[in-house]
């Protein structure tokens, strides 16, 4: 790592040990809700709607996004069904931490908290996974589906982000081409997330966090929710050191997304990445198991991160996403 890495990497480690405070909620911060339907002949104002968005709170939602419900309940339902297997199945598949691939359990810890964080997770990226499919055998068509909906995460990521592309001045097929999934150096991934169920005797111990407070390292996060299984909570910038954070309540029909790291770098600190968390069940909240499912659209590890004025000196993303992933697991 360089020492303008090392110095970064320090810094937002710093920012984030800030953020392990209970905080308050408000229900004052609008998450907006932006239509992507007809996006051809709309994009400019599909743009210039996910601009404001993002630049304003780092976090919004998207509907008609061109992905059938019936594919997200099925991504859903291998989702628990892999989660299901024997630890002893899952543990034949485990993390390959530098590539981001394979399944781990309790192993990330947030500077923010201290602690481990209450869930487990299986990640896919496509040139990595030799060895950790589970196979057919153990669970029929997991493969076969959960590459066909990442390509379909793929397709939106990209759309949102050509809308970037242009907002910041860049061709429109700009991140589309650091993205290419085709590439060996290819690093977007797609994550199954099973938060555990949790017992009653820990219900009001306000140091266990299903996932402390963090900002993510890609680009974009596509994040998906079942309903009535709640918890995310966003806490933008300008509300950081006053820690007041805003529930989004799961919705099925629509796709939360927020701006990651990479991103705010590349767009040369214009576009927020912004705190979030996922907080334990209220005493009148269910407290069993919380599925979610996550794309981050992570730059090609080749792919060259620069923003238009210059802010910040140039930096692979491979060499950049090491640093922030590094920072937050287990040591090696």
């Amino acid at each position: 790592m360089t020492a303008a890495g090392a110095g970064s990497a320090l810094a937002e480690l710093r920012k984030e040990s800030r953020m392990g405070a209970m905080g308050s909620e408000t229900h004052a911060r609008e998450i907006r809700r932006i239509d992507l339907s007809d996006f051809a002949r709309r994009k400019a104002e599909i743009a210039d709607q996910l601009w404001q968005a993002a630049t304003e709170v780092g976090f919004f939602q998207v509907a008609n996004h061109g992905i059938d419900l019936a594919r997200v309940h099925e991504a859903f339902a291998m989702t628990e069904r892999f989660f299901a297997l024997p630890e002893a199945v899952k543990a034949r598949h485990p993390l390959k931490k530098a590539l981001n691939a394979g399944w781990e359990s309790k192993a990330q810890v947030r500077p923010s908290t201290g602690t481990p964080d209450q869930k487990e997770s299986y990640q896919i990226t496509r040139p990595h996974m030799d060895g950790l499919w589970p196979g057919e055998e153990a669970l029929a068509g997991f493969q076969s589906t959960l590459l066909a909906f990442e390509a379909q995460c793929w397709e939106v990521g990209m759309k949102v982000l050509s809308c970037f592309a242009d907002k910041l001045g860049f061709d429109s097929d700009f991140f589309t081409r650091a993205h290419a999934p085709a590439s060996p150096e290819y690093q977007s991934t797609l994550r199954l997330l099973h938060y555990y169920a949790i017992p009653p005797e820990y219900q009001d111990k306000l140091g266990l966090w299903r996932a402390g407070a963090h900002t993510d390292f890609d680009c974009l996060t596509l994040l998906f929710q079942r309903t009535g299984q709640g918890g995310l909570q966003v806490c933008p910038g300008k509300e950081m050191e006053a820690q007041q954070w805003t529930s989004i309540e799961p919705d099925e029909t629509v796709i939360t997304c927020n701006i990651g790291d990479m991103l705010m770098r590349w767009s040369d600190d214009r576009l927020p990445s912004n705190f979030h968390r996922v907080r334990n069940p209220a005493p009148h909240e269910s407290m069993g198991a919380r599925y979610s499912i996550a794309f981050f659209c992570q730059a090609n590890r080749d792919a060259i991160i620069a923003g238009p004025a210059g802010k910040y000196p140039p930096i692979s993303a491979g060499d950049y996403l090491k640093q922030r992933v590094s920072a937050n697991f287990k040591a090696y």
